[in-house]
C-alpha cells in the first residue's frame, strides 16, 4: 500500500526552496508520478501474478526487467515517470497505455466520482482499491478545484439574444456557513431556442436560511431580478414566455427586467398547492373538479369553469380557489394558443427533469462543507446532463408555426 503521506514528506525533504514546490514540475505534479508510477507497479504485479521480491516469480517463465523514463503532459505540466516492463515485454500498462503521451486520466476518474455524487472518503476507498494508494482529502479537493473555474467560465458565457421559452426554478442543498448549516437555494435558468434546443442557462447560488421552518426554505423574487438582468447583460435582449412556479412577486421582477414577455404559471404546481387545502378523502373529487378550469379551449370557457367550482366548493374550500384568482392572469396564458404551444409552456416540468437529475446526484449528501463544494458538484451534474438533453422539443415543427403566428414581429428572421 503506497503512504501518500510519505511520498509527500520524501519530496519536501528534497526540495532545497519551498517555492518550487507551487512551480511547473513541482510538488502536485512529482506526487502524480510517484501516484502513477505506484498504479503501474500495482498492474505489474496483476500482470505477472506475484508481487516484487517474492519467492513465488521463481521459475514462473516472467519476471520484472527494470523500468525505462517516460514523460507525460499532465494538467498541471509534464513530469517524468518510470514505467515498469517485464523480461517477456507483455506488459502494457492500463492508466497510461503505450504511446500514450498525455496523463489525465487520474484527474478525470476522481472527477468523474465527484461528478456521479461520491464523497471525499467515497473517492478515497475507491482509489486505495483500484490502485492501492492513499490519497488525501486536500489533494480531491486540489483536483476538483479547477472544475470551479470551468463553471465559471461556463456561467459567464455569452449567450443567444433570442429564446422562446425560459423555464426557471431553485433546488434546495444543505450547507455549511458561517459555523451552521443552513439550507441553500441554487438558481436554475433554462432556455428553449429557435432551433427548439434546450440549454441550462445559468447556475447561481442564492442566500441560505439557518431555520428549520420550512416556510422560509424559498426562493426570493428579489434574487430573481439579479439572475435576469445578468442574463441580460449575457446578451439576452428578448424571451417570448418565462415559465415559473408561484412565487410571490415574481412575475413583477419578471416585468421590469423583460417587459414584453408572457409569464405562465405552472399549472402543475397550482394543483399540487390547491390539494394542500383539501382532506385526502375528498382530494380527488374536487381536483377532479378543477381539471375543466385548465382543460379549457380558452380563457372565456376556464373562466366559467371556475365560477363552477368555486360555486360547488367555494365555501369549503375558500383557500383552494383564491390562489386561481389572484393570479388568474399569468395562469391562463397558455389558453391564447394551440395545442403545441400549451404542450411546452403548461408546466415547468422541462427544469423539473434537470432538478430530478439532480437530486439523484445529491442523495447521498446530507450537507456540503461549503457553497462551492456543492456549486461544483451541481455543475458536473449539469455538465452530464445537458449533452444528452439537449435535443428538439417535441413538435417543434408546430410550436414554431404557432409562435410565427402570434410573434411574426418579434421572430428572428
Amino acid at each position: 500500500m503506497t503512504d501518500i503521506k510519505k511520498l509527500a514528506d520524501d519530496l519536501i525533504k528534497d526540495c532545497d526552496n519551498p517555492i518550487d514546490l507551487f512551480n511547473d514540475g513541482g510538488f502536485l505534479d512529482q506526487l502524480k508520478a510517484k501516484l502513477i508510477e505506484s498504479a503501474m507497479n500495482c498492474e505489474m504485479d496483476e500482470h505477472l501474478g506475484y508481487e516484487k521480491h517474492d519467492t513465488a516469480g521463481n521459475n514462473s517463465g516472467n519476471s520484472r526487467n527494470g523500468n525505462y523514463k517516460k514523460t507525460v503532459k499532465t494538467k498541471t505540466g509534464e513530469v517524468e515517470i518510470k514505467v515498469p516492463r517485464d523480461r517477456n515485454g507483455e506488459f502494457e500498462p492500463k492508466i497510461i497505455p503505450k504511446n500514450q503521451r498525455r496523463f489525465t486520466g487520474f484527474d478525470d476518474l476522481v472527477i468523474s466520482l465527484y461528478g456521479n455524487g461520491f464523497t471525499t472518503r467515497d473517492i478515497q476507498n475507491h482509489i486505495k482499491e483500484m490502485y492501492k494508494v492513499d490519497i488525501s482529502p486536500s489533494l480531491v479537493s486540489q483536483i476538483t478545484e479547477e472544475i470551479v473555474h470551468e463553471a465559471t467560465a461556463w456561467r459567464n458565457r455569452e449567450l443567444k439574444s433570442f429564446y422562446c421559452f425560459v423555464f426557471l426554478d431553485a433546488i434546495f442543498l444543505k450547507v455549511r456557513e458561517d459555523q451552521r448549516v443552513v439550507t441553500k437555494p441554487f438558481y436554475v435558468a433554462i432556455g428553449v431556442d429557435v432551433d427548439g434546443k434546450r440549454d441550462v442557462l445559468g447556475l447561481w447560488a442564492g442566500k441560505g436560511h439557518g431555520s428549520n421552518n420550512k416556510k422560509v426554505h424559498k426562493e426570493h423574487s428579489s434574487f430573481w431580478f439579479t439572475v435576469l438582468n445578468e442574463l441580460k447583460n449575457r446578451g439576452v435582449e428578448d424571451i417570448l414566455i418565462i415559465c415559473i412556479d408561484g412565487l410571490r412577486g415574481f412575475p413583477e421582477v419578471i416585468k421590469e427586467v423583460f417587459p414584453d414577455t408572457e409569464i405562465q404559471l405552472c399549472i402543475v404546481h397550482m394543483i399540487r398547492n390547491t390539494a394542500k387545502y383539501i382532506p385526502n378523502k375528498f382530494r380527488k373529487e374536487v381536483l377532479g373538479d378543477l381539471k375543466p378550469v385548465y382543460r379549457a379551449n380558452n380563457e372565456e370557457h376556464a373562466q366559467q369553469c371556475l365560477e363552477n367550482f368555486e360555486s360547488k366548493w367555494g365555501s369549503q374550500y375558500p383557500l383552494a380557489t383564491k390562489s386561481w384568482r389572484k393570479n388568474w392572469s399569468n395562469l391562463v396564458t397558455f389558453l391564447q394558443y394551440g395545442k403545441a404551444i400549451k404542450q411546452a409552456i403548461y408546466t415547468t416540468n422541462a427544469i423539473e427533469s434537470i432538478n430530478m437529475c439532480l437530486r439523484r446526484i445529491i442523495k447521498t449528501r446530507t450537507s456540503f462543507n461549503s457553497e462551492q463544494s456543492a456549486y461544483k458538484l451541481l455543475y458536473l451534474g449539469l455538465k452530464r446532463k445537458i449533452p444528452g438533453w439537449r435535443v428538439n422539443v417535441q413538435s417543434w415543427s408546430s410550436v414554431l408555426a404557432e409562435l410565427n403566428a402570434n410573434f411574426e414581429e418579434r421572430m428572428p428572421k
